[in-house]
């Protein structure tokens, strides 16, 4: 390869749900474009961050945690995380540290070995690991496991070593032009974007009260100039979730959309009108409509 030559590709990020696959794509972008929170199946459809250097072009995709399906929506989930195995030229696996090897890291393992494409392995949260030593077993059961090109001990939240991987990852990528335009972070619509942070901040403000069995859409996305209308709905299962989500008064909904907004002020560079419904919808993860919807095709 010359020097004027560029490296590019695609790189899914793989792992178990709640590693930090999120948190790792938004810093290696510089930008948020993947909901974060200590949930699992925060991610749920495919989203690609982008990565320009002057080296070349990094198209992440982030990949929903793997698991055992028992819905029709995860196993849409599930199928994304294969297709996007089978689709890119890098595979990143992301494992937490703090979590000890066991089925689930096994089945994921099964899952990358017979593609035998490059493969890295990030060893996150190790910002929160008192004994570094630890990660040495770890990293002798992951290099016997896999031909791992690299094994890089990190954290997603401090950046501490993400620009080495950065580096071993352009040095995985084949040559190639950039895909995308140098200023794009993202492929994913402006309407995505918002509903992705209305429902991270849903999460962070019901936490433990809320199970996983919401969702959230852009019903409108309207650009006046100088302020921006949008208007999203918030879909549960049960009557009684969507008490717990509205709070006393309207005041938690009221929190939720504050926090959105405030993101969505400072993502988008602009004022932002925001309103948000809730809507009761039984079995909505079982509903090909809904999920096509939502975006989790299968």
């Amino acid at each position: 390869m010359t020097e004027t030559e560029t490296r590019s590709g695609f790189v899914a990020l793989i792992g178990r749900p709640n590693v930090g696959k999120s948190t790792l794509l938004n810093r290696l972008v510089g930008f948020k474009v993947a909901a974060v929170s200590d949930k699992p199946q925060t991610t749920r459809t495919r989203i690609r961050g982008i990565l320009t250097r002057p080296e070349g072009q990094i198209i992440f995709v982030d990949t929903p945690g793997i698991h055992k399906p028992i819905h029709e929506m995860n196993e849409r989930m599930m199928r994304a995380v294969r297709d996007a195995i089978s689709d890119v030229d890098v595979l990143l696996l992301i494992i937490d540290v703090l979590e000890p090897f066991g089925r689930g890291d096994e089945f994921t393992l099964e899952l990358i070995k017979p593609t035998e494409k490059p493969a890295l392995l990030f060893l996150n949260k190790i910002d929160k690991l008192k004994n570094k030593a630890q990660l040495l077993p770890l990293m002798d059961r992951y290099h016997r496991a896999y031909p791992f090109r690299e094994l890089i001990p990190g954290s997603a939240l401090t950046g501490e070593n993400v620009e080495l991987l950065v580096e071993k990852l352009f040095e995985a990528l084949p040559p190639g032009p950039l895909y995308y335009p140098e200023s794009e972070v993202t492929d994913q619509p402006e309407r995505v974007l918002a509903a992705e942070i209305v429902r991270e901040k849903l999460l962070m403000v019901t936490r433990d009260e809320i199970p996983y069995e919401t969702a959230v859409y852009t019903e409108r996305f309207q650009d006046e100039g100088e302020l921006l209308r949008i208007y999203c709905t918030i879909l549960v299962e049960r009557d009684g979730q969507k008490g717990i989500i509205i709070g006393r008064g309207g005041q938690r909904l009221k929190r939720i959309g504050s926090l959105a907004r405030e993101e969505l002020e400072f993502l988008f560079g602009k004022k932002v009108y925001l309103e948000l419904h809730v809507k009761v919808r039984k079995h909505w993860r079982e509903n090909p409509q809904i999920l096509d919807q939502l975006g989790i095709r299968g």
